[in-house]
């Protein structure tokens, strides 16, 4: 089968889209990347995929989208694929319509998190509810990331058969690293004593960066390494003035690492992970370090609430409040055996629930199902 793998940003595509196009580019079936131009297209082209760049934009702007609709009909008549599977909301949307225009015989798309389920203005979100029942009419298969939104698109008979699939990373690369954790701890001056909490997430509003930064003013001794940095196409305030504030709050105990390559290094060398968000699907990073043997702290939403088990592998508190989350994090940085337990449970949680290889393997049954 021809099929096209179609997201929003070249962020999105390498890092949540590529292992699946490489599952099904090993199964036989050519597989072509669809999203916006960016340098994270750097590693699946080395890899051999084509990757097609279209005008995507994240917004509901409608000279943009009606842009990015114009170039995916283009590119789909251009193609005539088997299959298209689509993600992220907005293309999520248009790829889905621009497919059933041009006749394509099988539209899938895997639900990353519904936008009326994220703060904003209720017109927006209606919107996007109407939206979402008006394409889910049009997909053949109906994937999701979590359990509740499958559960939500059911009840909202967005789709009659949505079917959770899950998110998962691979537990060979993401695993406890004593010689990397040495090396990462020399590097940025952590001793062993040191209690490092870590948070890997793009630099938005959203992932409740400035509770964080409030927060570790009550975490005594622990150092805050942030990694991650904010993408051209990111909306929202800017937290320059948070950030400020932190580090002169923090000094040398908070770390702003930018965007790096070496995560599960990284990882390994930390003792707490931290994701406070205010909404997400089902969030990677809080696989990622499950599976390196943290605990986490991270906020009772949707998504992270079907992946850590309250107590057992880590700790979820309320969205935007400092309190609550700063209890959380001193009571990990001040209770090593309690840090211990809860990330051994957590990489066993994962290698049973969020392995890579199985979620991929089931994700390519289904798609496959016709």
């Amino acid at each position: 089968m021809k099929i096209l793998e179609i997201t929003n940003v070249d962020f999105a595509l390498t890092q949540f889209i590529l292992p699946l196009m490489r599952s099904l580019r090993d199964e036989g079936h050519e597989v072509i990347g669809v999203c916006a131009d960016g340098p994270f297209l750097k590693q699946p082209r080395a890899e051999g995929f084509r990757v097609e760049t279209l005008p995507f934009v994240r917004s509901f702007s409608p000279i943009g989208q009606a842009k990015a609709f114009l170039a995916l009909v283009r590119l789909i008549r251009r193609e005539k694929p088997d299959m298209v599977h689509a993600h992220m909301p907005i293309s999520g949307i248009l790829a889905r319509v621009a497919a059933k225009l041009c006749g394509v015989p099988h539209i899938a798309y895997t639900c990353h998190g519904f936008l009326f389920n994220q703060p904003g203005s209720k017109g927006r979100r209606l919107l996007s509810l109407v939206l979402e029942k008006l394409c889910g009419s049009l997909t053949n298969t109906y994937l999701t990331v979590s359990n509740e939104e499958a559960a939500d698109a059911r009840r909202l008979h967005i789709h009659r058969k949505p079917i959770a699939i899950g998110n998962g990373r691979d537990g060979t690369r993401f695993k406890p690293d004593p010689i990397a954790r040495t090396r990462i701890r020399q590097e940025l001056g952590a001793d062993d004593g040191t209690p490092v909490i870590i948070a890997v997430s793009r630099l938005v509003r959203h992932k409740g960066y400035p509770e964080l930064l409030e927060a570790m003013e009550s975490v005594p001794q622990a150092q805050l390494w942030v990694v991650g940095d904010r993408l051209d196409s990111d909306h929202g305030s800017v937290m320059n003035t948070s950030f400020t504030k932190a580090r002169a709050a923090l000094g040398s105990r908070l770390k702003c690492l930018g965007y790096r390559t070496d995560i599960p290094a990284l990882l390994a060398a930390a003792d707490i992970f931290t994701l406070p968000s205010h909404f997400e699907g089902l969030p990677m990073s809080i696989i990622e370090a499950m599976l390196t043997g943290l605990p986490v702290v991270s906020t009772d939403i949707r998504g992270p609430r079907e992946q850590v088990v309250q107590n057992e592998t880590g700790l979820l508190v309320p969205p935007a409040k400092v309190a609550p989350l700063a209890s959380a994090l001193r009571t990990l940085a001040l209770n090593p055996a309690l840090r211990h337990r809860m990330g051994a449970a957590g990489r066993q949680r994962a290698l049973l629930y969020f392995e890579e290889s199985t979620v991929l393997r089931n994700t390519v049954q289904h798609l496959m199902r016709r």
